[in-house]
């Protein structure tokens, strides 16, 4: 739970890139089905949860990701969703990470209150290959975020974002291949075309994992593990754009030096990780030794 808020876990695939949705294999080994739509229980309050002394768990400056397990505009969440907003209104020192399929339903789940966006969210959409980036991207220039960004994976086909860069409304792209069974080769050449059409305008781009099966030059690699990562970190291709300038505050209105948020701590195996430009460091879990 470092950087990940689950309030809700299950989804109903609606394009390609759900076809083998890593939720739902994870969720089989379990002999559970992904397609089951629940509330979580102890999962739902986490930005709010707090440590003996009072603090909340959750520091100021870091960025949770949200509903990596389902879909935060799922219409089968929608009696759930207000209370979601609530916690993330109360939270305005905290950066959440929304990611969508069904950019179509955004509009009309925003809260009362949100007028042109909240500077603490960060607004994604899927874009697995040309034809769900030529769907959901336009929707996306037209919502009221304070901060947007596309999510290409699992990574497909190829993808060209040069009509939709210039906007100056994306400010990160990220990108990943596929894993688990079935997993569909991810092209280095695909990646590089992402890659130079964020560095022409100054994007960030984050080549986060190549996936199961990736090639290049011609030869299909059969990666598994950690070294999926790896690679991707040490194929150059990530590089940091424009800062994002998250206006956090406290929850009284204040805003937040930027000595006092968050700064993470990156262990070694750390260094090796494609995650690294998005990533809150490490969780210190020992693992490193």
């Amino acid at each position: 739970m470092h950087d990940i808020w689950n309030p809700w876990h299950g989804c109903k695939r609606c394009s390609e890139g759900c076809l083998n949705c890593y939720m739902y294999y994870l969720d089989a080994l379990r002999d559970k089905d992904g397609s089951e739509i629940y509330r979580t229980k102890a999962g739902f309050s986490y930005p709010l949860s707090k440590t003996r002394d009072g603090q909340y768990k959750v520091q100021s400056g870091k960025m949770l990701r949200v509903c990596m397990t389902s879909d935060f505009f799922l219409e089968e969440a929608d009696p759930w969703r207000d209370e979601a907003w609530e916690i993330i209104r109360r939270r305005p020192d905290v950066k959440f990470f929304l990611l969508t399929k069904r950019p179509q339903r955004v509009e009309k789940c925003l809260p009362k209150n949100w007028s042109e966006g909240w500077e603490n969210v960060m607004f994604n959409v899927s874009c697995e290959n040309q034809r769900r980036a030529d769907e959901r991207i336009p929707i996306l220039l037209t919502l009221p975020f304070k901060h947007k960004g596309l999510m290409c994976a699992p990574l497909i086909g190829p993808v060209s974002l040069a009509q939709y860069i210039p906007s100056g409304q994306i400010e990160q792209v990220l990108c990943d291949g596929e894993n688990y069974g079935g997993a569909r080769p991810c092209r280095y050449e695909w990646v590089k075309q992402l890659h130079d059409e964020c560095r022409r305008y100054h994007v960030t781009f984050v080549f986060c994992s190549t996936g199961r099966r990736f090639i290049k030059d011609g030869k299909c690699y059969r990666l598994e593990g950690s070294v999926q990562s790896e690679q991707a970190a040490r194929s150059g291709l990530s590089f940091s754009g424009k800062p994002i300038d998250f206006k956090l505050t406290s929850p009284m209105g204040k805003p937040i030096p930027k000595e006092e948020l968050y700064k993470p701590f990156f262990g070694t195996r750390c260094q090796r990780c494609g995650m690294q430009l998005i990533c809150n460091g490490c969780s210190r879990c020992g693992k490193c030794g």
